[in-house]
């Protein structure tokens, strides 16, 4: 009778458990801003996840959030950045100021993330490394031996920031994929 009892408790704060982790895994990688997201993934043919993944990495979803570099907004544009995209996509009368409004910094971001995807062939480690190390960098890093075998991809980052920042963004991804992928 008593292991009938511990059995059951048992059972219930399991079941408890797993619905409160899941739950609270939902609000710790939330799916904000939905409407901008999908429309401009699907836009510029991203995958929705990674464009949560990238913002989940930038702002955790602060549309205020600036960085000590000055990058601005949830997908951390930097002003310089934000006035090439904005002539690009035909934007007048750009200001920097312009970059925390969330749609527009969702479309500049997925913008150019799709940018950065024909520039580096879609390999999401080149794409995330240029995004946070500017691809400058990362072309000069493909030239060099010392971070590419083959002058296609890279076998080694040498930027510590970017190295991390690449992982942390995968592994958003990877959880966006397994939360909200039915």
């Amino acid at each position: 009778m008593k292991f009938k009892r511990i059995l059951t408790v048992l059972i219930v704060l399991l079941v408890a458990y797993f619905a409160f982790m899941f739950g609270m895994k939902k609000y710790v990688y939330p799916y904000q801003y939905e409407e901008y997201i999908n429309k401009y993934s699907e836009e510029y043919g991203l995958d929705p996840y990674l464009v949560l993944a990238v913002i989940k990495t930038e702002s955790n979803f602060n549309k205020e959030a600036v960085s000590k570099k000055d990058a601005k907004g949830l997908m951390q544009i930097m002003d310089s950045t934000g006035e090439w995209i904005a002539k690009e996509l035909g934007v007048n009368y750009f200001m920097s100021s312009m970059l925390f409004d969330p749609e527009l910094n969702i479309k500049m971001g997925c913008w150019y993330l799709n940018n950065l995807e024909k520039e580096f062939d879609e390999d999401l480690d080149l794409v995330l490394a240029a995004y946070n190390g500017g691809s400058g960098n990362v072309n000069k890093w493909l030239n060099h031996e010392e971070y590419s075998e083959d002058g296609e991809t890279l076998s080694y980052i040498p930027f510590p920031e970017t190295k991390k920042y690449v992982d942390k963004v995968k592994a958003n991804y990877n959880i966006y994929k397994y939360l909200y992928n039915k």
